[in-house]
């Protein structure tokens, strides 16, 4: 089946065609690293890192290049290091180490590229530099801006017209532009600032030209995809797009556009002012990382996705589910030979039938693709009631499509024992696996009595006991 997309660009999906198979390039805007990401952050990142995982498993692990920028220059982060009296390096090594800890928490893959905006000042000062060769660009008073009216095409990725966004900008615009809608691609830096020198002056790059000068310059152009969320789409991406063509002569930047939908808390927008900002580096220690991941995945990439505490609950008990399935039939193997070859004909076949694949290439479904992983967790099921008259090679292959499907969606990546022992601490831990070898001694020596004793203390704390058929195999907090 085709991979289809939905490009923004064209407003419509679209059969994904690479320009070369064999070097796959997909763009997505990374974070400014200047505080904690908030969950509404993290949602581009699950998304599209289900969608890197989609390209490798098609093309090829090494044929896809997925790059992630870093803005490590920026005005929040120059306040920030003013304030506390550090380089901006301080701020933003500290807080990109955060960020890479925290979206691999869940269980984002790391981009194949990371590049930094310091990192490539001097690419954006050289496409700087043919912009306003071009034409399209011009310098004012230490700033070098963006020319809109030298584009034809602005506006048509937002579906908005220039003259209408020109009608409709602010009254104060600055003396220095030659229209109210030209956008910063240099302007001067405040003291205490960091600056570069540049041909028009020491000073910085705005916002939009780091990204257009760092895709030239790590994945080249065009691109295959470029991603990111709805809100990037006017301005960041439409003057991307302006900057890139123009400085190329016209060329092609992106082939294929996609945003990620608005998350809201409890169906209000998230704000500082509203006190609903809520970080995942919070999220992440009251929660496994698969749990926010499923949440975040719940909805359709494109629609608006409301977060809730009921959400996260549900995403919790649909994970347990699955969890709860490998768990039992890791028991049922418990002293076995295991399961054979998984065979891999059988495996496509039961991902048609569950409809897995197909429908993440249907423009990333992943609503609909975790239905069919439920579908292939319940073919587990089914097998295990029949206990020795299970069909062992049926097995094999249902735990084989479950697990390729869930893995290309960032799922069933933990052992299932951990799984369910996951919310108890280490002195609990030790105390259970205390308990459960004394049982297991009095049971030997068939002092049923105090085996009772010691499984009611166990229910006590809360501890499911699962016996295997070579004896207890493991344990789990009871729901």
């Amino acid at each position: 089946m085709p991979l289809s997309l939905h490009d923004t660009y064209a407003r419509e999906k679209r059969e994904f065609t690479p320009r070369d198979p064999s070097r796959v390039t997909l763009y997505v805007c990374g974070p400014t690293v200047y505080n904690y990401a908030h969950i509404g952050n993290a949602r581009p990142v699950v998304v599209f890192d289900v969608l890197f995982r989609l390209l490798r498993r098609r093309y090829g692990d090494e044929a896809v290049v997925y790059a992630r920028n870093i803005t490590d220059v920026d005005d929040k982060i120059n306040a920030k290091a003013i304030e506390q009296g550090v380089p901006i390096g301080e701020i933003t090594d500290k807080f990109a180490a955060i960020y890479e800890a925290d979206m691999g928490a869940l269980g984002a893959l790391t981009p194949t590229l990371q590049p930094r905006a310091t990192g490539h000042i001097d690419e954006m000062l050289d496409q700087i530099g043919r912009l306003v060769n071009a034409g399209s660009a011009y310098a004012a008073e230490g700033h070098v801006l963006f020319d809109t009216t030298s584009f034809p095409d602005y506006g048509k990725l937002s579906n908005r017209s220039l003259d209408d966004m020109i009608a409709g900008a602010r009254v104060e615009v600055a003396p220095y532009k030659q229209n109210p809608a030209d956008f910063v691609l240099w302007k001067p830096s405040k003291p205490g600032e960091p600056e570069w020198p540049s041909p028009w002056g020491p000073g910085r790059p705005g916002w939009h030209i780091e990204c257009s000068a760092m895709i030239e310059a790590v994945l080249g152009l065009p691109i295959d995809i470029h991603g990111g969320g709805h809100d990037l789409t006017f301005p960041h991406h439409e003057n991307e797009i302006a900057q890139g063509r123009c400085a190329t002569h016209g060329g092609e930047y992106a082939r294929y556009w996609m945003h990620n939908g608005f998350l809201t808390m409890d169906a209000e927008k998230m704000s500082k002012s509203l006190g609903n900002v809520l970080l995942v580096h919070d999220l992440v220690e009251r929660w496994p990382g698969e749990v926010v991941r499923w949440a975040l995945l719940s909805g359709h990439y494109r629609a608006p996705l409301n977060w809730t505490d009921a959400l996260l609950e549900q995403a919790k008990t649909s994970l347990d589910r699955l969890y709860r399935v490998l768990s039992d039939l890791k028991r049922f193997l418990s002293g076995s030979a295991g399961l054979p070859v998984v065979d891999f004909a059988n495996v496509e076949k039961l991902h048609e039938a569950a409809g897995t694949l197909s429908r993440l290439e249907d423009d990333l479904n992943t609503p609909a693709a975790m239905g069919g992983l439920f579908a292939l967790a319940d073919g587990i099921r089914a097998q295990l009631l029949l206990n020795s008259k299970a069909d062992r090679q049926v097995l094999a292959d249902h735990l084989g499509a479950l697990q390729e499907a869930a893995g290309l969606m960032g799922f069933l990546a933990a052992d299932p024992d951990a799984w369910f022992q996951g919310s108890a601490d280490t002195g609990l831990k030790d105390k259970v696996e205390a308990l459960i070898a004394a049982r297991a001694t009095a049971r030997a020596s068939k002092d049923w009595p105090e085996a009772d004793r010691i499984r009611g203390e166990l229910t006590a704390l809360n501890v499911e006991v699962l016996d295997g058929p070579g004896g207890t195999a493991t344990w789990r907090i009871k729901e």
